[in-house]
């Protein structure tokens, strides 16, 4: 609404989770930094980590911190991060360790809460901390990039590969579903298929049944989140929050001009938790716009590893203080969008709300994506077909018996 400083504020509040260096090896590789290839994961953390914002702590929530942050200086930081790898190389040779970053944030100091607004303002900074170090990057780390690339290798991925963000999409779902942590154990990931969210299958995600979800002992989650959620995260009884994934193509080789109010209408929303996408071979994460330009967060800094398991490590470089901006016209395409469901009442209200904002102009021949009544299952047109009868896209049907000059498939 013009106010540049509540903007300021809201946008230094979203977790910020960029490259990083001297973190234990990746698995199945030696590598020790995901420089130069690891930007589309870190995209979708970034918008994983939203959806958390979300589910634990409220839109309306900023971060006390938010305006202290110092502004980014581009050539500073590709400096300390030359010196940093420059001594890494030269401990790993001489067999020491490399020295400490000296600009290294301070640590905040622990406060003891006294009135109630005091405790709900402690309280809420557990969450946050709780939030940020399960995006640690160390195997043990619930959503961190260690169990991203674990979760990968079954898809064919590896450490040091480009990910889409469609197949990042899905190695998030995966990452929520399998997480551990009772913290975590009241919300789930949906994401659609061939651009088509069935309606029974969101809902059914929703209602998970408690039985099987984790037990909250032995868990080094704060208290709150052992016991049950805030009331900023608590959906119905029995019930789950569901991040929807949506994998898109809004053009061929760019993005269609057509799109463009249509991508400003989603990111208005208030239960959008963003874009993941970028320019080709860079991946960014969108959360807003300026006029005829895209607003978002660049994971393309290096930055040192961190450990998250104490309780007091330094929150300063998971904010990012400076947005940046990219026309329309330079957007990839090929993106994911996010979106927050808190309980099946609010989906119903999404999808009627969504529904008509993917109603096509007439300018328009697709929508982008839609909504549909029924699961998945019962629009699968190839699920009743033995494996050696199931070649896609060509799907012979035996009984035919006219011939034919050749199968013509429309794609």
């Amino acid at each position: 609404m013009g106010n540049a400083e509540a903007f300021r504020k809201d946008f230094a509040s979203r977790v910020w989770l960029t490259y990083r260096e001297e973190f234990p090896p990746l698995p199945g590789s030696i590598l020790t930094s995901d420089c130069g290839w690891g930007c589309m994961l870190r995209a979708g953390q970034m918008m994983l980590a939203q959806a958390l914002i979300l589910h634990f702590l409220g839109r309306d929530w900023t971060w006390s911190e938010a305006l202290k942050l110092q502004p980014l200086d581009t050539e500073t930081w590709t400096t300390t991060a030359a010196k940093r790898l420059v001594a890494s190389l030269e401990a790993s040779l001489q067999g020491s360790q490399s020295p400490s970053d000296p600009e290294s944030p301070p640590i905040p100091q622990a406060q003891v809460p006294g009135s109630a607004e005091e405790a709900d303002s402690h309280l809420k900074e557990m969450y946050h901390r709780t939030l940020v170090s399960w995006f640690g990057d160390s195997p043990s780390a619930q959503l961190g990039l260690h169990r991203l690339i674990y979760l990968g290798l079954t898809m064919g991925k590896q450490a040091g590969d480009w990910y889409g963000p469609a197949v990042v999409a899905h190695i998030l779902k995966k990452a929520v579903e399998k997480a551990m942590d009772p913290g975590l154990a009241g919300i789930t990931a949906y994401v659609s298929q061939d651009c088509t969210v069935y309606n029974a299958d969101v809902i059914d995600s929703h209602r998970v049944p408690t039985a099987g979800q984790a037990s909250a002992e032995g868990s080094d989650a704060p208290p709150s989140l052992q016991n049950n959620q805030p009331a900023s995260a608590s959906a119905l009884p029995d019930s789950r929050a569901v991040i929807i994934l949506v994998p898109v193509r809004l053009g061929g080789e760019r993005t269609n001009p057509d799109y463009f109010n249509f991508t400003k209408s989603i990111l208005s929303l208030d239960y959008c938790i963003g874009i993941i996408g970028g320019k080709p071979k860079q991946a960014c994460y969108f959360v807003g716009f300026q006029d005829d330009s895209l607003i978002y967060m660049d994971p393309h800094y290096c930055q040192s590893f961190v450990d998250v398991s104490t309780s007091d490590f330094p929150l300063q470089s998971y904010h990012c203080p400076s947005p940046k901006k990219m026309p329309f016209s330079k957007m990839d395409p090929s993106c994911t969008i996010g979106f927050y469901s808190r309980s099946v009442q609010d989906f119903e209200r999404i999808s009627k709300e969504l529904s008509k904002v993917l109603q096509p102009s007439a300018k328009d021949k697709y929508p982008a994506f839609t909504f549909v009544q029924g699961h998945g299952k019962d629009y699968d047109l190839s699920a009743a077909l033995t494996p050696e009868k199931r070649e896609w896209p060509f799907i012979r049907d035996p009984q035919r018996t006219v011939s034919t000059a050749g199968d013509f498939v429309l794609l």
